[in-house]
């Protein structure tokens, strides 16, 4: 479907100084939202060893792996098009403004040679450097759920091919036992995600799963369940007193996953499926009907809900079933009207389970259900626009497995800055007219081609630009 929102008229400008003078306004504004992070970012991402020659190398380190993040930033799709597209005078004049050591831009070889030596975690590191000054500056207090930082928790596969590319590389059987049984490799990444209930989802940290993480010896190779503690030990490293809810699928309700949300203070919201936990939901149905009183009836938007919930359900796991976990189940039934393409009025309905950290009652219900786990969608929203709207996600940019990651980190620094831009009280407004990726291929040819003075747009430039979210 085609976004309301978004305009669907010829341009209205009546000469080229108009159209102008908007695009001067747009990249003003665009790059003090921007500016804000990017002191912090070169410094961090002037501490990552370099490992070429000093004598030979002609730019420096942090000037290069700036410009890796610049090409996600204005969605360039390959290396190819990075050399074609964002190597022009006119992009580095206005580059030059910012940084006067800029001696010129990078050739995408360059860029690849370095993230296939350097020590591609720095990268993310910076990522989650830039994510911790927003948190404490407050930026998104406004939207915590039940006081904590909402983080959804997916995998998403991010390449799959015949050959083998790497040892690192998962593979799989097709068609198993049949004529034309075939091997496919492919990699995945088990993504964590800031999801706020206003929509802004932001990129937060990434576990790529690697064959020589599962158990060879059984010839069991890595899973998104082997990541997920992983990435929980790493979040927790990384963020030791930040208050979490964790956000997960159908995948994640199990012992040992309940253990380590527990073991590290976290609360979580979980879908609970039908076949998932026999004995929880035997429980649930038991006990339902003798606390007939805990059930909640209220209006969300167009959706009439129906809560019911029970508390305090325990749930054994692990050898002879002597480990146990105290877990909060809440099923929510609901149903909607929408209008169908042949213009008549249909009912629709669903039915969602969760399972909860915190006891439930009336007056947290909509906060913890509608607030929180109901926006774990937020992250596939997020996975839906890097592969189709712009950045590319399911694209390598290298063979070379180091580099490969390396692209995916940029990948995801340049996707937050636009994030950020996009949820600016600046530029909302513009952004939701234009559409997000007209809106940045807007930026873009405004940068690449000679329609503004480099000169002017540096004098109109805020001398304290400030991030102000919408």
């Amino acid at each position: 479907m085609t976004n309301p929102s978004v305009s669907n008229r010829v341009s209205g400008h009546e000469s080229v100084e108009e159209e102008k003078a908007e695009r001067e306004a747009v990249v003003v504004h665009y790059l003090d939202t921007i500016r804000p992070q990017l002191p912090a970012l070169l410094q961090s991402l002037a501490k990552i060893k370099d490992y070429r020659n000093p004598k030979k190398t002609k730019h420096q380190l942090t000037m290069v792996l700036f410009y890796g993040i610049l090409c996600f930033v204005l969605q360039t799709s390959s290396r190819r098009e990075a050399n074609r597209e964002l190597s022009g005078p006119v992009l580095l004049g206005h580059l030059r403004k910012l940084f006067p050591e800029l001696v010129g831009l990078p050739h995408q070889d360059t860029l690849n040679r370095i993230l296939s030596c350097i020590e591609v975690e720095d990268l993310q590191e910076t990522h989650l450097q830039m994510v911790r000054r927003l948190v404490r500056n407050k930026k998104f207090k406004r939207w915590l759920v039940a006081g904590c930082y909402p983080i959804a928790v997916d995998g998403s596969q991010k390449a799959v091919r015949r050959d083998q590319v790497s040892a690192e590389w998962l593979q799989r059987r097709i068609n198993a036992g049949k004529d034309n049984e075939d091997t496919q490799y492919y990699v995945y990444v088990l993504e964590a995600s800031l999801t706020f209930s206003n929509g802004l989802t932001l990129p937060l940290m990434s576990e790529f799963l690697n064959y020589a993480e599962g158990d060879t010896g059984n010839d069991k190779q890595d899973c998104e369940t082997r990541a997920f503690h992983r990435l929980a030990r790493r979040l927790k490293e990384a963020f030791p007193r930040l208050p979490i809810m964790l956000l997960l699928d159908g995948l994640y309700p199990n012992g040992p996953i309940l253990h380590t949300c527990r073991e590290n203070r976290w609360q979580f919201m979980i879908v609970l499926q039908d076949d998932s936990l026999p004995s929880v939901w035997e429980e649930y149905e038991g006990l339902r009907k003798l606390e007939p009183g805990r059930q909640e009836r209220r209006k969300w938007g167009n959706r009439r809900q129906h809560f019911r919930w029970v508390n305090d359900i325990e749930y054994r796991y692990g050898p002879n079933q002597r480990r146990k976990q105290i877990v909060h189940v809440v099923v929510c039934e609901e149903c909607w009207k929408e209008i169908d393409e042949e213009g008549n009025t249909v009912e629709k309905s669903s039915r969602h389970a969760w399972l909860s950290s915190e006891s439930l009652k009336k007056e947290n219900l909509h906060e913890r259900c509608n607030m929180g786990a109901r926006h774990r969608w937020g992250i596939e929203e997020a996975f839906l626009v890097e592969k189709r709207h712009g950045y590319h996600y399911e694209h390598l940019f290298s063979l070379n497995w180091n580099a490969m990651k390396g692209y995916h980190y940029l990948m995801h620094l340049g996707h937050a800055l636009n994030i950020l831009a996009h949820y600016s009280e600046d530029l909302y407004v513009i952004v939701v007219s234009k559409g997000l990726g007209a809106f940045i291929k807007y930026v873009r040819d405004s940068l690449v081609h000679p329609w503004l003075d480099p000169d002017r747009i540096y004098e109109r430039l805020h001398p304290d630009p400030q991030l102000r979210l919408a």
